[in-house]
């Protein structure tokens, strides 16, 4: 077949055009499903990929762009390496997020609050919300060119999913591992509602540390930043092996201290830091997770002085009823007005804050639902706990699979150490929108089920489960579990390939799913873990509304086309690490992208009237250099590509289009092919020698760059010589 240049070449590459275009190509394909994609990919190994669900609280961020990006070059490169390859997406329902921002949308336009419309109103309003900004969010990814599986979109909140949930936290239930109990958690009195240990946001304020005593016949002093709270202290807490205390161990006092009567017990214990402050610490059980474990280790009372708003219960006038801020001040003057404070200085202190609302955390004693990770079970024969799968998923395997690998590697030991210090997870939250708690009560009974029970008065549990508890069974429940049949249908792609996401989120979900996975299907939900980092502004600054420094990839996208986004997010950017966005780099690669449009131009015009052999032999000395240079690329390339490299790959590609291809390759051939004003060659053999390997050289540099420029590699393999598929499903080039 003689082959003939598109027209199209000859007019400037169009972006918006031809990605609309290259689209509906990909759409009416159906290869993004693995059932139907070539022969080839349904006789290959599976390659299996979860997107990680965005939460449906508005639009995509410039951190999206880049998971997806990644992802896609994954996905894309598994399936041109024949490889049957499935990416399944969907949205997260992300509870305290979703709910938290349409509450704040009813209080300013209608000054409502949720208690004022009512839980069933409010559901209402919150999902016509998550539905609408999950229709922003799909056609957003789609116009990165994602190529994902639509056909199995799911939502951590759907049927499916709910299913899910009420299986797991009832096998968890039935195991012990789910308990209710009345314990010190993280407050956030701005959400009214329980959070997780990881979902606070440390941030360094400056504060004051107070040294004083609690009565004049009290012998020891103590300092501390919060004074308020030691109107709920029952005992005072030094080190066994502290000189100064050691007379006092084992003593008692009473003591009025500003209008509320405590008893205080000293107590030894080697965690008190004997440098700190005085040497010598109030304990109090009911406000602080510290205090708490340590009332639990020495038998002390539980005495709550702070409530829900975060506002003081007890004290004389000046105290009871404040904020605790207001307090803290009614109680310096207090210890001053007795002669008391011994000491006030200025130091700076890290303030934990509720990540969804920014309210300061109140560790308060609450009855809630827990998951204990130190509590045993038996597992295949031996006594296992939850961090112990934890552990063992990273560090050996679970079920005969090789270790997770998490990359870069440094992420491990960050898992390692987290893993070591994990405490029992409060799952239960005091909202409204997600998973109901599958506990009901009638009288003193309990109940927990898949479904609700038989028979009338039993009222179903208030709470609902924190959203990580749901995302956590994200790599399975998306595959059909608890659905036996369809669940051993996908079964060939559990568990999953490749996680791909952010290492902010290593706790909060990664975590989450290795445990949820190793225990209710004993094996690993992912073979590997790709860490990405933050992206930042040009000037490595955090992306944010007050800097004015935002960068909308949509927007970006419409501006210099999806490939150049893409690009600009890739290059130089190395799993684990930041990397700086501007839109200096985007242009750039938009230039990229219009500079492969001219190569293939230049390549397909001066090839005109040639049929492309793949088999072609008769090289010359001069080409054959060149073709050693191209297959050295490929080598490499494919080499990296398998590391997870991309930051190299894409430089690397990027070099040689434009650097040797098209700068001298390129330049070198007009005489020997005689064009733009070359007079006609007389050696007929070197010229279909150059002209076959441009043509090589072109099929070969559109298939590597395929997975990072999707639309511009298709757009000019649509019209190539020799095509015979989409790109999309072309093989990957071998050396």
């Amino acid at each position: 077949m003689i082959f003939v240049m598109d027209d199209k070449f000859l007019k400037p590459y169009n972006p918006t055009e031809s990605e609309a275009r290259v689209a509906k190509l990909w759409d009416e394909s159906g290869f993004f499903n693995p059932d139907k994609l070539p022969e080839r990919n349904q006789k290959g190994e599976p390659f299996s990929i979860v997107l990680p669900p965005p939460n449906v609280t508005g639009t995509l961020h410039s951190g999206h762009a880049l998971a997806f990006t990644i992802e896609d070059i994954m996905v894309r490169h598994a399936r041109m390496k024949g490889m049957k390859t499935l990416w399944i997406p969907g949205t997260d329902h992300a509870a305290i997020a979703t709910q938290s921002k349409v509450e704040k949308e009813i209080q300013k336009k209608e000054g409502k609050s949720r208690h004022d419309l009512g839980r069933d109103e409010l559901l209402k309003r919150v999902r016509a919300f998550a539905q609408e900004s999950h229709d922003t969010i799909v056609n957003q990814v789609k116009k990165m060119g994602c190529s994902i599986d639509w056909s199995r979109e799911a939502f951590t909140l759907d049927e499916k999913r709910n299913l899910a949930v009420r299986t797991a936290f009832k096998k968890m239930y039935d195991d012990g591992l789910i308990y209710r109990d009345f314990r010190v958690v993280n407050w956030d009195p701005k959400g009214q509602t329980t959070i997780s240990d990881d979902e606070i946001v440390y941030e360094t304020r400056k504060a004051k540390l107070y040294t004083f005593k609690y009565a004049k016949d009290i012998p020891i002093s103590i300092s501390t930043t919060r004074p308020e709270t030691k109107l709920g202290d029952t005992a005072i807490a030094v080190h066994p092996d502290d000189p100064r205390y050691k007379s006092f161990i084992g003593k008692e006092y009473d003591a009025v201290f500003t209008g509320e009567p405590i008893h205080l017990k000293v107590i030894a214990d080697t965690s008190v830091d004997k440098e700190f402050g005085t040497g010598a610490l109030g304990v109090t059980p009911a406000h602080s997770q510290i205090d708490w474990e340590m009332g639990q280790k020495h038998g002390l009372p539980l005495k709550q002085v702070i409530n829900e708003y975060a506002k003081m219960t007890v004290g004389d006038d000046s105290i009871k009823g404040k904020k605790t801020i207001e307090a803290r001040e009614a109680v310096v003057e207090w210890l001053k007005f007795e002669g008391l404070l011994e000491k006030e200085e200025e130091i700076e202190q890290n303030i934990s804050t509720a990540e969804r609302t920014g309210g300061i955390v109140e560790p308060l004693p609450k009855l809630q639902w827990f998951i204990g990770v130190n509590k045993p079970f038996k597992r295949d024969g031996k006594e296992v706990t939850l961090k112990i799968l934890m552990k063992e998923a990273v560090e050996r395997g679970i079920g005969g699979s090789q270790p997770i690998q998490i990359i870069p590697d440094r992420f491990a030991k960050v898992y390692e150490h987290w893993i070591e210090n994990l405490r029992d997870w409060c799952i239960s939250r005091q909202i409204w929108y997600g998973h109901r708690i599958p506990v009901w009560y009638k009288d003193s009974q309990i109940y927990c089920g898949i479904e609700a029970p038989a028979g009338e008065g039993w009222v179903q549990d208030e709470d609902t489960l924190d959203t990580w508890f749901s995302s956590g069974l994200w790599t399975f429940s998306t595959l059909g579990w608890p659905d036996e049949k369809e669940f051993t249908a996908n079964k060939a792609y559990h568990p999953t390939t490749i996680l791909e996401t952010g290492y902010d989120i290593l706790f909060f979900w990664v975590a989450r799913m290795i445990l949820m996975t190793t225990y209710l299907l004993g094996e690993i939900p992912f073979k590997t873990v790709y860490l990405h980092g933050l992206v930042r502004d040009g000037k490595g600054r955090k992306m944010s509304k007050s800097l004015g420094n935002i960068i909308d990839p949509l927007e970006m996208t419409g501006k210099y086309g999806t490939d150049a986004v893409r690009m600009a997010l890739i290059v130089a950017v190395g799993p684990g690490n930041d990397s700086k966005f501007d839109e200096q780099k985007i242009k750039a690669y938009k230039l990229f992208a219009n500079k492969l449009w001219n190569i293939a131009r230049f390549i397909l015009s001066s090839t005109d009237g040639v049929t492309f052999d793949s088999s072609f032999k008769d090289f010359t000395a001069a080409d054959k250099v060149h073709l050693e240079c191209l297959q050295t690329l490929v080598k490499e390339s494919s080499t990296e590509m398998n590391e997870f490299k991309y930051y190299l790959v894409a430089e690397k590609l990027y070099h040689y289009a434009w650097h040797e291809l098209a700068d001298k390759i390129l330049e070198e051939s007009k005489p020997i092919i005689g064009v733009f004003g070359a007079p006609e060659p007389t050696d007929k053999v070197a010229k279909l020698s150059r002209q076959q390997f441009l043509l090589t050289a072109l099929h070969s540099l559109l298939k590597l760059l395929h997975p990072f420029m999707p639309f511009v590699t298709e757009e000019i393999w649509s019209s190539m010589p020799g095509r015979e598929s989409l790109l999309l499903v072309e093989e990957w080039p071998v050396a």
